[in-house]
């Protein structure tokens, strides 16, 4: 079961490097120079992150693999459908509210999830996520901190944000919805059931949304509907344009070095 193992890591790759990709439209056009430097600091951690994860699913690959791969191959020459991230991870960053909101209940979740992985059996897995849990702590905090400015500040800014819950709610269940490969490794011991985290997930985002003021109703309807298949490589049509861009060089100039 190997490749449900490398399915796993590659997962966990894909949805650090698609955000970040996201996060990088940023540069230049923040707000204010701070915040500028600030989401492109946070851009970078996710690309690192995602490094780590790509050199080591392509260590696990090679281990049988005819051909040789690299964190390059893993991420300049794979198509949409071969990608495992997040649906949330890939969907535009509309205006700041939106872009901060995304950044936040995806932080949230990853911080969770590393406290989980950093236990886990798996030792080059769990070494990455003790080296990223003291990043994403900061993310966590950067960006509820925004969550709580916009939300109980202007009625622009809030409605901005209520707006930004709207349309992002629905893509959060995913991460709570285990698939074949996330199964596999609960199972060896090598990361925890992820339905588990939802509870304490939805707590904390709670209890930054009241403290923003910040009162959704679709937070209480239990049967809200959830857009998934990101991990299964069913994805949005914006995944497409966003590997246009990332994956151009490499798709027009094969093998192409400085």
């Amino acid at each position: 079961m190997e490749q449900k193992k490398i399915d796993y890591v590659l997962y966990l790759a894909d949805c650090n490097l698609i955000l970040s990709q996201r996060s990088a439209e940023w540069c230049g056009h923040g707000p204010v120079l701070e915040q500028d430097i600030a989401i492109t600091n946070i851009t970078l951690d996710l690309l690192g992150q995602a490094r780590n994860f790509y050199q080591y699913a392509a260590a696990l690959i090679n281990r049988s693999a005819a051909k040789a791969v690299t964190e390059d191959t893993l991420a300049y020459l794979r198509t949409e459908r071969e990608f495992k991230n997040l649906l949330i991870c890939e969907l535009p960053n509309g205006d700041w509210a939106q872009t901060i909101l995304k950044q936040y209940l995806f932080s949230q979740f990853q911080y969770l999830l590393f406290e989980q992985l950093q236990n886990g059996k798996d030792e080059q897995i769990a070494a990455i996520a003790s080296k990223s849990i003291k990043e994403t702590t900061y993310h966590v905090r950067w960006s509820s901190e925004w969550v709580i400015r916009l939300g109980d500040g202007t009625d622009e800014s809030r409605n901005r944000m209520l707006k930004a819950i709207d349309t992002l709610w629905m893509y959060t269940g995913e991460m709570f919805q285990p698939v074949s490969y996330e199964l596999h490794v609960a199972k060896e011991g090598m990361d925890a059931d992820v339905s588990t985290l939802k509870e304490p997930w939805l707590n904390k985002v709670k209890e930054i949304f009241q403290e923003a003021t910040l009162s959704p109703a679709l937070l209480n309807e239990g049967n809200t509907f959830m857009q998934t298949g990101g991990k299964e490589g069913r994805h949005t049509e914006h995944l497409g344009y966003i590997l246009t861009e990332l994956q151009y060089l490499q798709r027009v100039y094969p093998g192409c070095e400085w």
